[in-house]
């Protein structure tokens, strides 16, 4: 089933039938040096691998697991960084809001308003995030079946929005673990919007470290590939130079050096599957 196409910014699209988008980036805002650097060759690695790329950071991780837990720069400083970002290396943003006061301001910076997955049900933050007019990324709650995200759909339409983007990232299945079911990425196609892979949420252990959570990065590249099989329209990674020492999502970090790598096997299965479709 092909989705509907969104065009996030000039030159980049997702959907439609189009190329794979990547939405890349680390998991937070640690400094601008740090966005700068990853901004710079992640647009390198997509533009090699012939990918429309969005660059991800958050502001503010508001769900941490531990009071303790870094949280990043905050609203202004993290938005005036992401607008260096998005000035200087010419990329698309996105980014995530917690608040309903926060979508207008992030919407001045990004392209993208991405709805948390513990967030997935908040009406208001929902239909504040679709008013500002920019796409709205819904990432689907650990704890909600795929088909029940065609209500938050809805409240995107209600509130004017008319570019929606939809995101896997795993299931609850126990504690500290989570599974992707693929039939979820066929059921969300099945409301007819781009959908979107998490490939290093979906390996997280959550709070099997204490006060953090866990991770199996090793398995990124497995669940990447079975998704590409089972159709995707993009690819959702959190990356880092050194994942060891990143303050948030260490565990499930990509390390950059393997993206390029990844990205040739998730093209050649995603291109494969497309042919053997009847």
């Amino acid at each position: 089933m092909k989705t509907r196409g969104i065009k996030i910014a000039p030159g980049v699209e997702i959907g439609g039938g189009g190329r794979l988008l990547l939405i890349a980036g680390p998991c937070v805002i640690e400094s601008a040096r740090q966005c700068h650097t990853l901004a710079a060759r992640l647009k390198t690695i997509a533009a090699e691998a012939g990918l429309p790329f969005v660059f991800k950071a958050s502001f503010d991780k508001a769900n941490r697991s531990s009071v303790d837990s870094y949280r990043g720069p905050g609203l202004g400083k993290g938005l005036a960084i992401l607008a260096e970002v998005r000035a200087r290396h010419g990329v698309a943003i996105l980014t995530d809001i917690h608040e309903t006061s926060q979508a207008e301001p992030a919407a001045e910076v990004a392209d993208v308003l991405q709805i948390p997955a513990f967030l997935c049900r908040q009406t208001d933050l929902i239909q504040a995030a679709a008013r500002t007019g920019r796409v709205v990324n819904l990432k689907k709650g650990q704890f909600l079946a795929p088909e029940d995200m065609a209500h938050a759909v809805e409240k995107v339409l209600a509130a004017g929005g008319r570019k929606i983007i939809l995101t896997e990232r795993g299931t609850w299945f126990g504690y500290h673990n989570l599974v992707v079911d693929m039939r979820s990425l066929a059921i969300l196609r099945g409301l007819g919007w781009p959908v979107v892979f998490d490939a290093t949420h979906s390996v997280q252990l959550p709070g099997a470290a204490g006060k953090a959570s866990g991770g199996q990065r090793e398995f990124v590249p497995l669940l990447a590939r079975a998704a590409a099989a089972a159709g995707i329209d993009g690819l959702f990674l959190e990356v880092a130079i050194n994942p060891a020492t990143a303050k948030s999502d260490a565990a499930n970090s990509l390390p950059l050096r393997e993206l390029p790598a990844l990205l040739r096997i998730v093209e050649r299965v995603r291109s494969a599957a497309r042919e053997a479709r009847p």
